[in-house]
C-alpha cells in the first residue's frame, strides 16, 4: 500500500540549486568544516546569522541540528538525517526546515562534492527543496541567494592564508615551524602563556587558570605605560589539540575561538574574535589598537617557540 503523502506535500513546486565555489584549503580541512559541529557553526546561514545550537553526528544514518538566528534575534530550526559520507569526497544529507513548533516547513536534499585541485579544493552542492505551505514556498526564492552567503561565509573561514572576518569580527593567522602539541600547549600551560601573551612590551601576572570548559582565566597585563588592565576569560571549548574558545568577559565582551592546524610538520593558528556587534569591534580597534595587538601578540608567540 502506497504511503499517504503528508499535508502540503506536491502541492508547490520543487526548487533546485546548484553552487560551486573553490577553497583556498585542502579537501580534507573543508571536508571537516562541514562535519564538525565548532567549525560548521561558524559559516552555516546566510551574512549576520549565527547558530547558537550546532548538533552533528556525521556518520550514514546520524542525524544534525542547527538553530540559525537571525539579525533580528528571531531563529530558524533546521534538520536533518546523513545518508552518505564518503570522506573526504562527498556528502549527502537531508536538510529539513520547520516552524517553532516543529512542522515541516521545507523538504530538501543536498548533495556536496569536495574535488581536490592541488592545495585547493573545488566544492560542488546540489541542494533541491520542496515546500510544505505556501509560506515556505516563498521562503525558498532566496534560497540560492541563502546558499550562496553560507558558501562565501564557508571559503573566507578556510582560507588559510587570508581569512576574511565580518564587520564584528578580528582575524589573525600565522604559521609557526612546530608541531602542533607544542602549539597547542604554549596556550594551555600558564609558566608558557605568561611568557608571550600580550602586545610587545606587555607582561602578565596570571591570578587563576583553570583549562577546562567552564574554567576561568583572570590575569593582569601590565603595560609599558605602567598601566594595569584586569582580564576575565572563562573557557567555552578544549579539544586538544585542535580548537580553544573562550568567553573574555570583562570589558570589551567578545569571545576569541582559537584553531591549530597542522601543515606538516608545521602548525597554522588561526584566532578569531567575535564581538557583539560591529560597533564594539571599532570601539576596541580604535581605543586599544586591537588588530594590531592581536597581530603582535601571535608574533610573540612565534618568538618564543623559535627559542625551543
Amino acid at each position: 500500500m502506497a504511503a499517504k503523502n503528508k499535508p502540503g506535500a506536491g502541492k508547490f513546486p520543487a526548487r533546485e540549486v546548484v553552487i560551486t565555489r573553490i577553497c583556498n584549503a585542502p579537501r580534507e580541512l573543508v571536508f571537516r568544516a562541514w562535519t564538525e559541529p565548532q567549525q560548521l557553526a561558524r559559516w552555516w546561514g546566510p551574512k549576520s546569522f549565527t547558530n547558537p545550537v550546532c548538533e552533528v553526528d556525521a556518520r550514514p544514518g546520524g542525524a544534525w541540528r542547527i538553530v540559525m538566528r537571525g539579525p533580528d534575534g528571531g531563529e530558524y530550526p533546521c534538520h536533518g538525517v546523513y545518508q552518505e559520507i564518503v570522506a573526504p569526497e562527498r556528502l549527502v544529507f537531508t536538510n529539513d526546515a520547520v516552524d517553532a513548533d516543529g512542522r515541516d516547513l521545507i523538504k530538501g536534499i543536498t548533495t556536496v562534492i569536495f574535488e581536490a585541485l592541488g592545495d585547493k579544493t573545488k566544492v560542488t552542492l546540489r541542494t533541491r527543496a520542496t515546500p510544505m505551505s505556501a509560506l515556505a514556498a516563498q521562503m525558498i526564492e532566496g534560497m540560492k541567494e541563502g546558499w550562496t552567503q553560507s558558501l562565501e561565509k564557508l571559503e573566507s573561514d578556510t582560507d588559510r592564508e587570508n581569512p576574511v572576518p565580518s564587520d564584528r569580527e578580528l582575524v589573525s593567522t600565522r604559521l609557526y615551524a612546530a608541531p602542533r602539541e607544542l602549539v597547542y600547549q604554549m596556550w594551555i600551560d600558564r609558566d608558557h602563556v605568561g611568557k608571550w601573551w600580550g602586545p610587545k612590551g606587555f607582561s602578565l601576572t596570571i591570578e587563576t587558570m583553570e583549562v577546562r570548559p567552564g574554567g576561568v582565566w583572570q590575569f593582569v597585563m601590565h603595560g609599558p605605560d605602567r598601566v594595569d588592565y584586569p582580564n576575565k576569560k572563562i573557557y567555552a571549548v578544549i579539544a586538544k589539540p585542535e580548537r580553544l574558545v573562550f568567553d573574555h568577559v570583562s570589558n570589551p565582551t567578545h569571545r576569541m575561538d582559537v584553531t591549530f592546524m597542522a601543515e606538516g610538520a608545521q602548525t597554522r593558528v588561526t584566532a578569531r574574535l567575535t564581538f557583539p556587534s560591529a560597533a564594539v569591534r571599532e570601539q576596541t580597534v580604535q581605543k586599544y589598537d586591537a588588530a594590531e595587538g592581536l597581530k603582535q601578540t601571535l608574533g610573540r608567540l612565534g618568538d618564543l617557540l623559535a627559542t625551543r
